[in-house]
């Protein structure tokens, strides 16, 4: 069978993304005060890292972070498997009144964000709710929008996008390959 995988971003390019969805935030909030970036597991958090680095560097201020483990809110979290990972949400600071950056890998269907929302909201009330996603890659199941984004790119229902980062795969790349390739 032929490899049809494709490498859309790279190490650069991902770098590049993030420091423009940086900017985007802070000049969308006007600032950082009552700003915190919250990355969903798995993807979502060294992305989350990387863009408090970057605010940090732009701001000289570091803006609070935490990791949200949403399995138990997926609505298809008893097809994953019989007894499904449960990891930790590790928000160390009250989410009420805060304007929160929701932050993943690659929004597709949009029911991770669903079930993100719905995870926040068992937290406390924010008074705002932002997305922001290394990939969009369309072909939305719920009206659910980003507004940061790093690549938008129109994907068809047998391909696939694979987001490698270092923390977690040792290398930084956004690869689109067809269903049933699987990238090395």
């Amino acid at each position: 069978m032929k490899n049809t995988s494709k490498i859309v971003l790279g190490s650069k390019e991902i770098d590049r993304a993030l420091t423009r969805m940086a900017h985007e935030i802070i000049e969308r909030n006007k600032g950082i005060e009552n700003l915190a970036l919250i990355g969903i597991r798995t993807g979502g958090v060294p992305l989350s890292e990387r863009v408090q680095q970057r605010i940090a560097a732009i701001e000289g201020t570091m803006v609070l972070t935490g990791i949200l483990d949403i399995t138990l809110y997926r609505d298809d979290w008893s097809t994953l498997s019989q007894h499904p990972i449960v990891r930790k949400t590790d928000i160390s600071f009250p989410i009420d009144n805060k304007n929160i950056i929701l932050v993943d890998d690659v929004l597709y269907t949009g029911r991770t964000i669903r079930a993100a929302l719905d995870a926040l909201i068992d937290l406390g009330r924010p008074q705002k709710i932002q997305l922001a996603v290394l990939v969009d890659r369309g072909r939305r199941e719920l009206p659910i929008k980003p507004d940061f984004v790093g690549l938008s790119l129109q994907t068809s229902a047998d391909e696939h996008v694979n987001v490698f980062l270092n923390e977690i795969a040792g290398r930084d790349e956004v690869v689109l390959e067809e269903k049933g390739q699987k990238s090395a």
